[in-house]
Order: structure tokens, then C-alpha cells, then sequence
């Protein structure tokens, strides 16, 4: 694997950060937009106690970085949405690995449906064989370890997106080591394709494309392709813990709650395929190099983020009750998920919010 250069934001081995919590906010009726159409309600920044210029600073800031989609929603509204490079709220665009957290909610949902259970043995779905590994070991990596990036299998092989086999190699106990690793999340998708018994695009609409009115969203090569708006939409299902306009999507609390909280002793900013701010060190992907700073320490602690290679970004913040969303194309740092951008861009956006 190719050397890569790691960028973050004060990543000192020996020290640690921390981030104060941000002020409450004011309690609102969460806002949904309708199933269908584009109508979506709106409030000023001035209404949401935002100053209004240096929020467009933040935006004329990430147009200079590649940006092309950025929206900002609070309790649901639109408070900013503004689009370059000849983009409209219908462009879509892949979101490359932040689609591994909608992979991550999704088996909770294929868990709740009784199909699969991520306890299981991945061979109960897959079959014995579908790794190279001696039957034994391979019996020890489950549908968890998929989603926590703690298989084992070896990242460091020459094709690491591969699911072949041969390409599927050991490195370690399932359970003893972290590393992002493309493969092992990629055939999430297979084991609840196979345990729903339907083509994985097929199950992704019905189960949450359709009951969130992401029409605008598809899954295609391995990867999700969807509009700022849709993944807005996102945003707002994992801000309502799994709700939307008073229905239940996902109803296993106890899955949501370790989806979105440290998931093993290793990288503790990390969930079930979802990125964590404000946890006393990170890893990143390419490197077992543990760094002694959250990931973005500008952004608030309780910050739930997909990244995407080329910084694609939905970030979630429950306690301001705020989604944003940034699509466009690398900012300046080739990373897999996190990047500089994250904090440099909440810099900006902490002085507009007033928090």
C-alpha cells in the first residue's frame, strides 16, 4: 500500500484535547421535508441566532476548496444552501466511503427485519471459504467485526478493495486489531443482500430511500450516489435516532447506540462505520499510528460523521441539532475519510453558530 500523507488537526501523541460541550439550544419541533417534490422549509440565520456574513464567509471558504454542494440544516430547516461548478440541489454525486455509515444503519435495520444478527459468524451468510484464511480463524470474524473495521484481514495487500479470496488474506485475530479496510465493509452489502434475499439496491430503497424520500439516491459500482439534498435527508434520520416524521425506522435503541459510540478499545473515534468527534485519540485510515486528539477539535464533541474520500461529508450534531452536508471533490488533503478540511471548515462555521 502506497504511503500516505496523515493531516489532522493538532495530532500530538503525548497530549490530550478537549473540547468544551457547546451551548443548548432552544427546543424546536424537528422539521421534515415531504416524501416527495422539493419543497423544504426554510429559517434565516438571523432567526437561528447565526450572524448571518460570517456564515457566508464559511461558505465562500469551501467554495475555495473544491466544494460544490454545501447545506446547513437546523431542527430540520434549510438555514443555508448554496451550490458552484454549475451544480443544482438535483446534481448527484458519489459519496464514496460515506456511504459505509448508511451501510452501518442499514444492518441495524436488517438486524431489526431478524435477518441477520451481527453477533453471527460472517460465514453463516457468506459460507466457509470466503476468505483464505484456515476455517478456524475465519470462524472467528463476525458481521461486528465488519462493521467496526476489526476483521483482521490484512489491509496492506496489494488489491485492498478486493473480496476475492485470495485477497482476503490474515493479519490478526478478528477483535485484536483496527484498520480501515475497504473489503470486509463491502461485503456487508452481500451478507444482507443474501440474508433478504433481494438485490442490495432493491433492499437500501424500500427499507430507507423510500421511507425517507431520498428518490434522488442509488447505489451503483459498490458505491452510493446521491444529491446534497438526500444525504441531508441522511443526516436528519441519524439526528432523530432512526425516526422520521413520526415513524420508526429503526427501533433497536440499543444497536443505534452502539452504532454511534466507540465500538472497540482501539480507535475510539470510531462506531459502527460511523466517524466520532470529541473522543481523547483517533486512527486513520493507512496507518496503526494512535493520534492524541478528537478529529476535528473546532466542531462539537458529540459530532456523528460519514466521510468519504475527496471529503464528501454529512456531520450530525445532536446536542445544536444541526446536519451538514458537503459535497464537492478533494479539499486539499487525499484521505480516505478525515482530513483537515473537517476542522478548518467548523472553525469557520463555530463563529457564525455562536457556539
Amino acid at each position: 500500500m502506497s504511503a500516505v500523507v496523515i493531516t489532522l488537526y493538532n495530532c500530538k501523541k503525548n497530549s490530550e484535547t478537549v473540547i468544551p460541550a457547546p451551548a443548548p439550544v432552544i427546543a424546536e419541533a424537528y422539521y421534515y421535508p415531504p416524501l416527495t417534490g422539493d419543497v423544504w422549509d426554510t429559517k434565516t440565520a438571523a432567526a437561528a441566532g447565526w450572524d448571518e456574513d460570517l456564515l457566508q464567509q464559511a461558505f465562500d471558504y469551501a467554495a475555495t476548496k473544491s466544494t460544490y454542494g454545501l447545506i446547513v440544516l437546523q431542527h430540520g430547516k434549510i438555514v443555508k444552501e448554496q451550490y458552484w461548478n454549475n451544480w443544482t440541489k438535483g446534481t448527484q454525486y458519489p459519496l464514496n466511503s460515506a456511504g459505509k455509515s448508511v451501510v452501518g444503519f442499514m444492518a441495524g435495520i436488517a438486524q431489526q427485519d431478524g435477518i441477520i444478527n451481527i453477533g453471527d459468524k460472517t460465514s453463516k451468510y457468506l459460507g466457509t471459504g470466503w476468505t483464505s484464511l484456515q476455517l478456524a480463524k475465519e470462524n472467528l470474524i463476525t458481521l461486528k467485526h465488519q462493521l467496526t473495521m476489526t476483521t483482521g484481514l490484512d489491509d496492506g495487500v496489494a488489491t485492498p478493495d478486493s473480496t476475492n479470496a485470495a485477497s482476503l488474506v490474515y493479519k490478526a485475530d478478528a477483535g485484536t486489531r483496527w484498520a480501515y479496510h475497504n473489503a470486509p465493509y463491502r461485503l456487508m452489502q452481500d451478507v444482507m443482500a443474501i440474508a433478504s434475499g433481494k438485490l442490495w439496491n432493491t433492499y437500501l430503497k424500500e427499507k430507507l430511500f423510500d421511507k425517507t424520500g431520498m428518490a434522488n439516491s442509488l447505489w451503483f459500482n459498490n458505491i452510493m450516489y446521491s444529491t446534497t439534498r438526500d444525504a441531508s435527508r441522511f443526516g436528519s434520520l441519524i439526528l432523530s435516532k432512526g425516526k422520521w416524521n413520526g415513524s420508526v425506522i429503526l427501533n433497536d435503541n440499543t444497536y443505534f447506540t452502539a452504532m454511534t459510540n466507540t465500538s472497540q478499545n482501539y480507535n475510539l473515534s470510531y462506531g459502527y462505520l460511523w466517524w466520532l468527534n470529541g473522543k481523547a485519540s483517533t486512527m486513520v485510515p493507512s496507518t496503526q499510528t494512535v493520534f492524541n486528539t478528537p478529529l476535528a477539535p473546532a466542531a462539537p464533541a458529540d459530532m456523528l460523521m460519514a466521510l468519504g474520500k475527496d471529503d464528501k461529508k454529512i456531520y450530525v450534531m445532536p446536542s445544536l441539532d444541526i446536519v451538514v452536508v458537503r459535497l464537492g471533490d478533494n479539499a486539499g488533503a487525499t484521505l480516505l475519510g478525515p482530513s483537515s478540511f473537517d476542522n478548518d471548515l467548523w472553525a469557520k462555521l463555530k463563529l457564525a453558530m455562536k457556539y
